[in-house]
C-alpha cells in the first residue's frame, strides 16, 4: 500500500524551478534514501510530504490515518522538562495500563478471599488478560530499557538527562528531538541529515534501530555507509527530476554508472548524426553560395549553439596541477605529553604523536571524548593542561571550521576563494583553478554571488574550497562532510588524497574516513575507566 504519493509534481520558488514532473510512491516498509547536490530540492521533497510546501502543479497524497514523524538537522526540543520526562511521556498509554493493572491486582487480592466473589474475580482476570495482551502489543514491558538505551547511545550523560531541555546546547536539543521521534514509532519517518550530530556509536545504534522499525522512511543523508545499511532504494534529485534506483547506495552507484554510460552513448550517436547533418548543410551552401539558402543558415545557427564534445580531463590530474608547486616540510608538528581536561574529567593525557607530510590523520571517538578539543589545542584556541605542541617553522595551518565561521556575508564567492594570502590561485594557472572550482559545482554565476545569499551547504563548499586552495601545509577539519553534498564530498576526498601536506580530520562519516585515512587517532572509551583516564591510541591504517 502506498502511504505517500507524488503525482506529476512541479515546484518553483521565485520563478526558479526546483522540481519538475516528479513522481514518487512510498510503500509500506520501504526506506528511500534521497541524494543530490546542495540546493537540488531534497528538503523541498520532504516538505511536500509534510504539506509545508504546496506544489504548483500535480498532487501530493498521504494515506488517511498515516502518522508521520519529521526530524531535521535543525530540529530542537524546548521546554523545562528533562529529556527523561519527555521520553517517559511518550508512554502515557503504557502508564495508564500499568496503573489499571495495579488496581486490578489490589482488587483481586480482596475478591479472592470473598466466597461470593467468583463472578467479579472472573471479570478481573479477564480484564487483566486483555491488559497483558495490550502491553505485549505495545511492547510496554520494556519501555524503560528503550529510553535508557536511546539516551546512552546518543551520548546523554546523567547531567544531560537531569537538565531542563532549555538548558541544553543546540546540538543536545537536536539529539533529544531525534530520540523523541524515534521512540514515537510513527508509520512514516522523514529524516533530514539525521547523522550530522551523532558519533560513530550513535550512527551504528540508529542503524540497529532501523532493523526493528516496521514503518516506512524517507531519509536525506550524505552518509554513504548509513544509507548502505538502512535504505531499500535511492532517489536522486537531479536536474529538477527524481531518478529512482532500487537497492542500497552501493547498488545505486553501479546502476547510475550504467545509466550515464547509456546517456553518453546516446549523446555520441546524436553527435555523429549532427556532424553528418552539418556536412550536408556545408555541401548545400557550397552549391548555392549565390542564392544564400535561408534554410541552411537557420540550421547552422542552431548547430553553433552546441558545445564541442571534449573528453573531460581526469579529476586527479586537475587536482595534481593545483598542488604541483606546493612544497612541504617532512615533520610539520610534534606533540609531546599533551593533556587536557575540564574539572575532574580527563579528556586526554600524555598524548604524543607527530604530524608529518603526507599523513591523513583521522580522529575518531565518542561525542564528548575530546576530539574537537584536541583540534582547538593544536590551533592554540585552547591551552593544554600539560605538554607541548611545536609547529615547524614556516608551517601554515588552516582550520576549515574557522574559515566557515569567518566568511564575510558581503564578500563574493570568487573573492573569498581567491583572495587569501598565499592562495594557490596566485601560483596555479587560472584555467586549473577554474576547473577545480567547477568540480566543486561553482558556475560562473555562482562565483559572483554574495556569501550572504548562499545556503548552508553552499557556504560549506566555499569554506572547503578556501582551505584546499589556501596553500597551507596542514588542514584541520572538524566534521567536514556535515553540510557538503555527495558530489562535493567526493571532490574533497580526491583533493585530500592528493594533498601534499598533512590533514588532521575529526569525522563520524565511516565511508569518508575509510577512503581518506592513512593514520588514525582513536579516543578509546571502551569502558568508563578508560574514558576517565583519557585513553588515546595512535596507529597507522
Amino acid at each position: 500500500m502506498s502511504l505517500i504519493r507524488l503525482n506529476d509534481v512541479s515546484v518553483r520558488f521565485e520563478n526558479a524551478p526546483v522540481l519538475r514532473e516528479a513522481f514518487l510512491r512510498l510503500e509500506s516498509k520501504q526506506r528511500i534514501g534521497v541524494v543530490g547536490r546542495n540546493g537540488s530540492g531534497k528538503t523541498t521533497l520532504l516538505k511536500l510530504m509534510l504539506d509545508q510546501v504546496q506544489p504548483d502543479t500535480g498532487t501530493v497524497t498521504v494515506e488517511p490515518g498515516t502518522r508521520i514523524g519529521y526530524f531535521s538537522q535543525f530540529s530542537e526540543l524546548d521546554g523545562t522538562q528533562t529529556i527523561r520526562e519527555v521520553l517517559d511521556g511518550l508512554f502515557d498509554g503504557v502508564h495508564r495500563i500499568e496503573a489499571e493493572l495495579q488496581t486490578i491486582d489490589a482488587d483481586i487480592a480482596v475478591v479472592a478471599v470473598d466466597p461470593d466473589g467468583g463472578d467479579a474475580l472472573d471479570r478481573l482476570i479477564a480484564r487483566q488478560s486483555e491488559l497483558f495482551a495490550e502491553m505485549e502489543r505495545l511492547d510496554g514491558w520494556d519501555y524503560p530499557r528503550k529510553i535508557e538505551t536511546a539516551l546512552t547511545t546518543l551520548g546523554f550523560t546523567e547531567a544531560h538527562r537531569d537538565a531542563a531541555i532549555d538548558d541544553l546546547s543546540g546540538g543536545w536539543r537536536n539529539r533529544a528531538a531525534l530520540a523523541k521521534i524515534l521512540l514515537e514509532d510513527p508509520d512514516v519517518l522523514l529524516l533530514d541529515e539525521p547523522t550530522n550530530f551523532l558519533d560513530v556509536a550513535g550512527v551504528e545504534w540508529l542503524e540497529t534501530w532501523f532493523r526493528d522499525f516496521r514503518g516506512a522512511a524517507v531519509i536525506v543523508s550524505h552518509d554513504r555507509r548509513f544509507l548502505d545499511s538502512v535504505v531499500t532504494s535511492i532517489v536522486e534529485v537531479e536536474n529538477y527530476h527524481l531518478h529512482e534506483y532500487p537497492g542500497d547506495f552501493a547498488e545505486y552507484v553501479v546502476q547510475k554508472q550504467f545509466r550515464l554510460k547509456t546517456l553518453e552513448q546516446q549523446f555520441v550517436h546524436e553527435s555523429e548524426l549532427l556532424a553528418f547533418e552539418a556536412e550536408g548543410i556545408a555541401d548545400r551552401r557550397e552549391a548555392a553560395k549565390a542564392a544564400k539558402a535561408a534554410g541552411g543558415r537557420g540550421l547552422g545557427k542552431e548547430l553553433s549553439k552546441i558545445k564541442k564534445n571534449r573528453a573531460p580531463r581526469p579529476v586527479d590530474q586537475i587536482i595534481t596541477e593545483i598542488y604541483g608547486g606546493l612544497h612541504i616540510k617532512d615533520v610539520l608538528c610534534r606533540v609531546e605529553g599533551l593533556a587536557k581536561g575540564y574539572g575532574d574529567r580527563v579528556l586526554f593525557d600524555d598524548l604524543t604523536f607527530e604530524v608529518r607530510r603526507g599523513q591523513r590523520l583521522v580522529v575518531i571517538g565518542a561525542n564528548g571524548s575530546g576530539k574537537s578539543t584536541l583540534l582547538r589545542v593544536l590551533t592554540g584556541e585552547e591551552k593544554a593542561d600539560a605538554g607541548s605542541v611545536d609547529w615547524a617553522s614556516g608551517a601554515r595551518v588552516v582550520s576549515y571550521n574557522r574559515m566557515l565561521d569567518e566568511l564575510d556575508d558581503s564578500d563574493t564567492v570568487t573573492h573569498a576563494v581567491n583572495a587569501l594570502p598565499d592562495s594557490l590561485a596566485f601560483t596555479a594557472t587560472r584555467k586549473s583553478v577554474g576547473r577545480f572550482l567547477a568540480m566543486f559545482q561553482f558556475s560562473e554565476a555562482d562565483l559572483q554571488k554574495r556569501i550572504g545569499t548562499l545556503s548552508g551547504g553552499q557556504r560549506a563548499r566555499v569554506a572547503m574550497a578556501q582551505c584546499l586552495l589556501s596553500g597551507a601545509s596542514v588542514l584541520l577539519l572538524d566534521e567536514p562532510t556535515n553540510h557538503l553534498d555527495l558530489a562535493s564530498t567526493q571532490v574533497m576526498e580526491r583533493a585530500l588524497t592528493h594533498f601534499p601536506g598533512a590533514v588532521v580530520v575529526v569525522s563520524h562519516d565511516r565511508f569518508f574516513t575509510d577512503k581518506v585515512a592513512n593514520r588514525r587517532l582513536l579516543f578509546d572509551a571502551a569502558s568508563p575507566e578508560e574514558a576517565r583516564a583519557g585513553s588515546v591510541t595512535v596507529g597507522a591504517v
